[in-house]
C-alpha cells in the first residue's frame, strides 16, 4: 500500500501543516521540488504522496530517457505532472541531466503542465544552484517551481532510524540563479518540533488549505 501523508505525519517525518501544505500545492497543481543530501531519504515517497493530492483524474506521466526523445511527455498538454524522477547525471533512465532537463522545463514553460521532481542537495539555494548553474535552466523556467521541500535523513543513510522533512519554502520566483520566497516550515533539532515560520501567500488561493490542515490534525487521514 502506498505511504500517504497522513502516514508521514504519524511517523513524525512531518507535521499536520507541512502535510497541508503539500496536499494544497498538489490539489492546485503547483510544481514542487524535493530535495536531500543522501539516497533513500524519502524524496519520492513524499512526491508520491503529495501527488496523491492532486485533482482526481489528473494525468502522472513518468520521464524516462527510454521512453524515446520527449521522454514520456504527452504531445498535447493535458493538464497533469510531469514526473521527473531524478534531476541527476548518475545515468539511470529515469534520471535526467542537462539538456535533457532543460528540454522539460522548456515543456512546463508552454502550459499545461506541472512538474513534480527531486535533487540531490542541503538548501534552498543549493538546490537552484544545481537547475540553474550545472543544468543552465533559465531563471524564467526555473521559476516555475512553486514548493521547495528539503528532507534530513537522520542515522546511517542505508538505515536511516528516522526521516524529517526539515524545511517546506514557497518560490515566488528565480533571479540570477538564486530562489526568491519565504520559509513556511521548518524542524528544530534541538527541541524535535516543527515550527510554522510564515504562512503561504501564494499556495492556498485556490485550493482552501485550513481545511486540509484541520482533517490532518483532526483525524489522522488523508485530508
Amino acid at each position: 500500500m502506498a505511504i500517504t501523508l497522513a502516514d508521514l505525519v504519524a511517523n513524525r517525518t512531518m507535521s499536520p501543516a507541512i502535510a497541508a501544505t503539500l496536499a494544497t500545492a498538489a490539489a492546485e497543481k503547483r510544481s514542487i521540488l524535493v530535495a536531500a543530501i543522501p539516497r533513500l531519504a524519502g524524496k519520492t515517497t513524499t512526491l508520491m504522496a503529495a501527488l496523491a493530492h492532486a485533482p482526481p483524474g489528473t494525468p502522472l506521466h513518468p520521464l524516462s530517457r527510454d521512453a524515446g526523445p520527449h521522454f514520456g511527455m504527452p504531445p498535447e498538454p493535458d493538464g497533469g505532472y510531469l514526473f521527473m524522477a531524478e534531476i541527476s547525471g548518475v545515468g539511470f533512465p529515469e534520471y535526467l541531466w542537462g539538456a535533457e532537463v532543460r528540454t522539460v522545463f522548456e515543456r512546463v514553460a508552454r502550459g499545461g503542465l506541472s512538474l513534480a521532481t527531486s535533487l540531490h542537495a542541503g538548501s534552498l539555494a543549493e538546490a537552484f544552484e544545481v537547475i540553474g548553474r550545472e543544468n543552465s535552466v533559465p531563471d524564467q523556467h526555473a521559476s516555475l517551481i512553486d514548493l521547495f521541500v528539503y528532507i534530513r535523513s537522520l542515522g546511517h543513510w542505508e538505515r536511516p532510524d528516522r526521516r524529517v522533512v526539515a524545511e517546506v519554502s514557497e518560490v515566488d520566483g528565480v533571479s540570477g540563479g538564486l530562489p526568491e520566497g519565504r520559509l513556511l516550515h521548518r524542524w528544530d533539532e534541538a527541541t524535535d518540533r516543527f515550527e510554522d515560520i510564515e504562512p503561504p501567500e501564494r499556495i492556498g488561493a485556490v485550493v482552501d488549505r485550513r481545511a486540509k490542515l484541520t482533517r490532518f490534525e483532526s483525524s489522522g487521514q488523508q485530508a
